[in-house]
């Protein structure tokens, strides 16, 4: 059995600790710095040690991994705490505030020969590996654009915009799903709140190929909506994460040039609209996958799907965006992402 410590019990570490005691682990410490979040953990896991101090956890020996389940700004100093310290570490994303500590807790993983996981948890929703062998096994044809909306009302975060807490949830479907990696990216945003971060904003992905994605993240929204639009030159998926079954659906839909050089010259197009197929998808929390593929990694020396490399990338991406907004939402080239 794996011994685990959650380091932060606030909104989504108790999410967490529970997915890895489900997932047969023993959640042998839960740190976290509000001793009444220590309490509340103490009903839900009496077996747990509690503790105010990430010390305490990076000292015992009889620890193997550490889940780090606080705000950004301590993201590296507790990631690379624990990696010094030997611990298997699961990171929740972002990995880090900055590319270059994304990049030393990569290379200090690599060093000791240890587990880097970051949560980027949506990777692990069966609807979005569904639509990965979709798209793998070419039944969309030609991706032509990708487009997202994860909007909601809240919980506006002093310590993220919304595009490192929403849009890199969506970064991370695109990272998994698509076949191409993007080479520039715009940014447009605002903020409502005198000096707080930027609450609603748009991202614009290009790549080489003729492909485009578009992210638009609003924590200002009446409602919550989670919809993926993905266009292909054969058909057409739409991802809706808040159905309760059908959570994908596939057009058989699309638009061509009509085949005549007649046709061609005058512009003409054909419109075709045919049945819409929704397959099934289990419905297995992504959360508890992402807790039992950490584990499976530390058991068998894997390396995770969501692994430092692949949140190094997204770290990239977000940086690239912060520069196209101080430049007017103008294209930024990524480099290395």
């Amino acid at each position: 059995m794996i011994d685990v410590a959650i380091i932060g019990h606030g909104y989504w570490g108790p999410n967490l600790a529970r997915c890895f005691a489900a997932e047969n682990a023993a959640v042998r410490w839960i740190c976290d710095v509000d001793p009444a979040r220590l309490r509340a953990a103490a009903c839900m896991h009496p077996q747990a040690k509690l503790t105010t101090s990430a010390r305490d956890v990076f000292h015992d020996a009889g620890t193997d991994a550490v889940v780090v389940v606080t705000p950004l700004e301590s993201h590296y100093r507790l990631g690379m705490e624990a990696l010094r310290s030997g611990k298997h570490l699961l990171l929740e994303k972002p990995l880090a505030a900055r590319s270059g500590q994304a990049a030393r807790l990569c290379d200090e993983a690599a060093k000791r020969n240890l587990v880097l996981m970051v949560g980027h948890t949506f990777v692990y929703h069966p609807a979005v590996e569904r639509i990965r062998a979709i798209i793998a096994a070419g039944e969309l044809g030609e991706i032509c654009y990708y487009d997202a909306v994860r909007i909601n009302l809240g919980l506006v975060r002093q310590d993220v915009d919304v595009f490192w807490d929403l849009a890199i949830h969506d970064l991370s479907i695109i990272d998994r799903v698509l076949p191409y990696a993007p080479c520039a990216v715009s940014a447009h945003g605002i903020s409502h709140f005198h000096g707080g971060r930027i609450n609603t904003g748009y991202l614009t992905l290009r790549f080489a190929e003729n492909l485009i994605a578009h992210v638009h993240s609003n924590w200002l929204a009446p409602v919550k909506t989670r919809r993926t639009l993905i266009g292909g030159s054969r058909k057409m998926i739409v991802l809706d994460e808040l159905e309760p079954s059908e959570k994908i659906k596939i057009y058989d839909c699309g638009v061509t040039v009509a085949d005549t050089a007649e046709n061609i010259y005058k512009k003409l197009y054909d419109y075709r609209v045919g049945d819409m197929f929704a397959p099934y998808v289990e419905l297995t929390e992504p959360l508890r996958r992402e807790a039992a593929h950490f584990l499976k990694c530390i058991e068998t020396k894997a390396a995770p799907t969501t692994d430092g490399a692949a949140g190094l990338k997204l770290v990239r991406i977000l940086e690239a965006a912060e520069k196209s907004l101080r430049a007017g939402g103008r294209y930024v080239e990524l480099h290395g992402s």
